[in-house]
């Protein structure tokens, strides 16, 4: 373990299995020593978590990272190193943390359209080896999902979004109203979403998700949260602030990935002080 500053550290973690949850999703489950809860260890603040992942790239047995962190340096340093042999750096979303263990879904995307880190998951095995940056505490900037008390909420987003919708939905205090809106590529990929709040979960076809939050009702003074492809999440938050009278601040929302951008292009975007990296 590496810890370049707090709240966040290096962690080295392993594959300890895996499972496909539908056609288009997969979740590891990692292991670590820096998962058992102990002090300075991997701690997720719940919620949309998110956290960055290190993969190897395919003819090596764990990522390469640079020899020494510095906690002002590391992204350079990490920069530094040849692209084609680096770690492999994307942002996911913690789906649930146990002692000794740590969930992340990957979405898949099959037809020749997947990442590297979906072909990482796809083909992900026992012993297998990364490095995560991750939080070491609960308070920490890595959850936007901050509704006001006693506020009613909307959340809406796409597969990608999904592995933090689930950890909104189990973060919402009881009888907190909530109208959710996922969009899946197929009905298989629907999951459960256990949540002590008054939830209304709407599951929506690909492509429908614009049109479903349109179409549906909106609690007066709510807090919304979308998250997904860029253009539609812009066109979402869009009309909750300008046709359902939203205000700004109350509308929280992220692109994960981009329709047409690869991941590096968004990893460009990053260094040139563009949009945060994206989850798979």
């Amino acid at each position: 373990m590496r810890t370049p500053s707090h709240p966040y550290a290096f962690f080295d973690l392993h594959v300890l299995r895996t499972a496909r949850l539908g056609p288009s999703m997969v979740r590891v489950t990692f292991g670590g020593t820096c998962l058992d809860g102990g002090p300075g260890g991997f701690a997720t603040g719940g919620r949309d978590q998110r956290f960055k992942i290190f993969l190897p790239h395919p003819h090596q047995d764990a990522p390469v990272m640079p020899d020494d962190w510095s906690a002002d340096t590391w992204f350079a340093d990490w920069r530094a190193l040849d692209p084609a042999e680096r770690g492999i750096m994307r942002s996911y979303t913690v789906r649930a943390q146990r002692p000794g263990e740590l969930d992340v879904d990957f979405a898949l995307h099959p037809g020749g359209t997947s990442g590297p880190a979906s072909r990482w998951a796809s083909a992900a095995g026992p012993g297998d080896r990364v490095v995560v940056l991750g939080p070491t505490g609960p308070d920490n900037g890595g959850c936007d999902f901050r509704p006001p008390p006693g506020r009613p909420v909307v959340i809406a987003g796409d597969l990608t979004a999904l592995p933090a919708i689930a950890g909104n939905l189990a973060w919402l205090p009881a009888g907190t109203p909530a109208r959710v809106f996922v969009e899946t590529p197929h009905p298989d990929d629907r999951q459960d979403l256990p949540s002590d709040a008054d939830a209304d979960i709407g599951w929506v076809s690909s492509g429908g998700l614009l049109d479903a939050v349109r179409g549906a009702s909106v609690p007066d003074g709510a807090y919304a949260w979308i998250a997904g492809e860029s253009a539609t999440v812009k066109a979402l938050r869009r009309h909750l602030v300008n046709e359902r009278g939203l205000h700004r601040r109350d509308v929280t929302f992220t692109g994960y990935w981009r329709r047409g951008a690869t991941e590096e292009d968004l990893l460009a975007e990053v260094v040139a002080g563009g949009s945060p990296a994206t989850e798979e």
